[in-house]
Parts: structure tokens; sequence; C-alpha cells
């Protein structure tokens, strides 16, 4: 968001998705609370996906950038192109904020969504999280945004041996000689997260990619058809999701009693969302576990 307030100056009004991570929210809110932008959190409709409606009658030639999870908190994928249709005839900057890297190896890419800004974390392509990190942020923009964008860009070249190679094409000066007023600072470290996640997906590829999302979803959703299948859980949301997904359940002090780990309790952020609960499958999961979770839920 603050390289897009370098794209568009004068425009001071930032609309966030309630149904992004809270933290996120949180984080935001701290970076910008001593200048003076307003941020506005656009609700969620009961499928779980921003309400473009609400939004469209406020988006205005004073709007800066709109930012959806994609996917968001809930696991649900957002709308990005309809929402990127709603900002184009006001100028403002439509930004993805992808969790979990991996469902971009199944679901359209954000730049051919109309998105101008895309961000998140990549920390499961080969970074396990460990005493807290290491986390693998990634920023990812339109050309017309390159010089906007902090850090530091890679590019393909070949060397005088003709051999491919990769160099450093755009790295600005400023980051040695502007010290805290440079938009960039980076060290080695973020060099080693880099490589590990390089190397595990030039490991998998673009079909193993594919291959794991794909497999990621598939379970996903046959853990949600078991859980909902028992009638002691419902879909909290309608919409389509990537390997996450809420569920309302009444029992479910009972179910982490028999030794399930499931996600966190929705009504601490969200208190209108009562007895709803985040569940995650990724290929980790085995189909027996999951069939374990089913029939513990069915003995309650």
């Amino acid at each position: 968001m603050l390289a897009a307030s370098r794209a568009l100056p004068d425009r001071r009004e930032i609309f966030v998705g309630r149904s992004l991570h809270p933290h996120y929210r949180q984080v935001l809110a701290a970076y910008l609370q001593n200048f003076d932008f307003t941020i506005a959190e656009v609700p969620f409709t009961p499928s779980g996906q921003m309400d473009l409606g609400w939004l469209a009658g406020r988006v205005s030639e004073k709007t800066l950038c709109v930012a959806a999870g994609y996917p968001n908190y809930f696991g649900v994928v957002e709308p990005m192109l309809e929402l990127s249709t709603l900002l184009k005839p006001a100028g403002a900057l439509p930004i993805s904020v992808t969790m979990e890297a991996l469902a971009l190896g199944l679901l359209k890419p954000p730049g051919g969504l109309g998105v101008e800004f895309a961000c998140g974390e990549a920390m499961s392509f080969g970074l396990p999280l460990s005493y807290g990190g290491p986390y693998l942020g990634f920023l990812a923009a339109r050309e017309a945004h390159l010089r906007r964008m902090p850090g530091r860009l890679v590019g393909e070249t070949v060397d005088t041996e003709g051999k491919r190679g990769f160099v450093l094409t755009l790295s600005t000066r400023e980051q040695h000689i502007r010290r805290e007023k440079a938009t960039s600072n980076i060290c080695s470290n973020e060099a080693l997260c880099a490589l590990s996640a390089c190397i595990a997906m030039s490991l998998l590829g673009r079909k193993g990619l594919r291959e794991l999302a794909l497999l990621n979803h598939k379970r996903a959703v046959f853990l949600m058809q078991g859980l909902t299948g028992t009638k002691k859980a419902k879909r909290t949301f309608g919409a389509p999701f990537f390997n996450e997904f809420a569920v309302t359940l009444p029992k479910a002090s009972a179910l982490e009693q028999s030794g399930f780990v499931f996600g966190p309790a929705l009504e601490v952020d969200y208190p209108e969302l009562k007895d709803a609960y985040l569940f995650a499958v990724t290929e980790m999961n085995e189909p027996p576990e999951l069939d374990a979770i089913v029939r513990s839920l069915e003995s309650l």
C-alpha cells in the first residue's frame, strides 16, 4: 500500500477487506497510524467474499487502493477480476494478498485478473516454520510500478561465455546512500530464504506445483464433505476455497479433546461467527487421518 501511495500520491483513502487476515489489518493500521490515510474495512457477504455492492457505492477518485485476500482468511477465493473491474473507472489500484502461495499453483495469477500489486507469504516453499520463522514474503507489481517497489529485482541474462546467469537489474543507489529514507534494506538472510524456495519450486516444476495444489484442494474438499456429512457441522461460507475452509462446529472442544488440532475459533476476531472454526488440509494429511476426524465427530 505504501508503494501504491507513491504511484498515486494525492489519494489517501484505503479500503481493505474485513475478510483479510486480522493480523495483516492490525499491521497496516500500525504502519499508517501517523499518516493522514483513512482506512475503511469492506464487510463480507454470507458467501465469505468481500461485499462488492457495499464497496461500489463508496469508491471514488479519492480512493488509493483496495486490498483483498486471494484466498482470504476464511480460505475463500475472492472475486479479484470483479474487484479490478469495479475499481478501474475510479483509477484505484487493486491489491491481492495471498497467505498460501501454493494456491497460485491452481488459481489464476493475480496479474491476469487486473491486480496492480500482488503480495503474500511463500513459506510453504521449502521453509518450514521453526522457532518463529523464517518467513518468505513476496511482492510483485506491474512494470509501471517497478521503481516504486522496495527490494531488488533480479533478471536473467548470459555471461561472457554465453551461459545463463542472473544479475541485479534494478538496485537503486538510495539503498546505499539514503539510509533511513531508502525504500528497501536487504541483507543476506533474505537471499538464503529465496534460495530455499527456489530449490523447492525447481524440484516441483510448473506441473508439480499444480499437482501439489490440486492434491491439497481435493483433500480439503474430502474433509469438508466428511465433516458436514455427519450433520454435526456445516459450512460457514459457500464460496469456493483452496485448502482451508470454515465450518460451524458446536462440539469443537470435544473434538479437540479427542486429540485433533485444527484452526482458531473465528469468533475471537469475528464475534458474529459463533462456533465457527478454520480447518486446513495439506498433502501431509493422509486420507486415513481425515477419516479419523470424521469418525470422531460422528461418535460425539
